[in-house]
């Protein structure tokens, strides 16, 4: 089984799209959304869940108003500021600044603090028409998406070892934070989608070193790469001259829009179309370099 993470240096640039592209033409795989602070893969693939789950999404403090002495000590030796005295001149913890520490219910002497695990997020795994699909939602604000990503990665490949599944695909998320580092570590070959503009050159450069640190092998492609002729061979230059193999371009097309429109893959909507053709290709010369 071959584990491909398929990821993007800023939002935007086509990777669930294409991601959904490649689950039509890849027999016998399993997929798991990686980008749980905004997963939309389930958007296309209108999965039926078969399980639910929660997961743990932090801690936060609480102060019972009952005991508290109102001596002031949490609120002043609170570091994210997230403790705050009410109109009642009872310190009340803000969930949004608090980070769990549990400093402050360590120190108060009226033992009037208690922590409590916040279970905001979910996870499920789901039955789809390309095959099971593991995903997450987070709550708004709430924290753990690099253990949750893991997580539901971990989960995902039980199942594709399960089922003897050829492929594992993951859509990754943007950027270079804790979700994309969990998103990439330990898989076979990195995917990377890249859109011809300043700003997608620019992450797509803090990606390759961030790639590169986990010495995986990674291939790319150009998404709308003729709505700026210029900076696609600028793009290519960089692929080049980093050892990057360039696998494919996808022109801008609006049936790659009307295809999410009706939730469907660009390959279920318009499979002879030239960007049709171009993925194709695509999944053709990378289905060669993970073999």
């Amino acid at each position: 089984m071959k584990e491909i993470a398929i990821v993007s240096g800023k939002g935007g640039a086509g990777k669930t799209s294409i991601t959904a592209a490649l689950a039509s033409l890849a027999s016998n795989a399993v997929f798991c959304d990686n980008d749980v602070d905004a997963a939309d893969l389930h958007l296309i693939f209108q999965p039926s869940i078969q399980e639910i789950h929660a997961f743990n999404s932090g801690s936060f403090a609480k102060i019972d108003p009952e005991k508290c002495t109102k001596c002031g000590l949490c609120e002043s030796s609170c570091r994210f500021d997230a403790i705050h005295t009410n109109t009642d001149s009872f310190p009340e913890v803000n969930p949004f600044q608090c980070e769990g520490c549990r400093l402050c219910a360590r120190i108060c002497p009226a033992e009037a603090i208690s922590v409590t695990e916040n279970f905001n997020n979910q996870w499920f795994v789901s039955d789809t028409r390309f095959g099971k699909m593991v995903h997450a939602k987070m709550g708004p604000g709430e924290d753990n998406s690099g253990h949750l990503v893991t997580h539901i990665r971990e989960r995902a490949k039980e199942i594709a070892r399960s089922a003897k599944a050829d492929f594992l695909l993951n859509d990754g998320p943007p950027g270079i934070g804790c979700a994309a580092i969990a998103s990439i570590t330990g898989t076979d070959v990195v995917l990377l989608v890249i859109e011809p503009t300043v700003s997608g050159l620019h992450d797509a450069r803090r990606l390759k070193k961030l790639v590169d640190s986990f010495k995986i092998p990674m291939f790319a492609v150009i998404n709308k790469c003729d709505i700026n002729p210029e900076m696609t061979s600028v793009v290519e230059d960089f692929l080049q001259k980093n050892g990057i193999r360039l696998l494919g371009k996808i022109p801008f097309d609006r049936l790659m829009v009307e295809s999410m429109v009706h939730s469907q893959t660009m390959m279920e909507y318009a499979a002879e179309s030239e960007t049709g053709k171009e993925l194709q290709h695509i999944w053709r010369k990378l289905n060669e370099k993970v073999q």
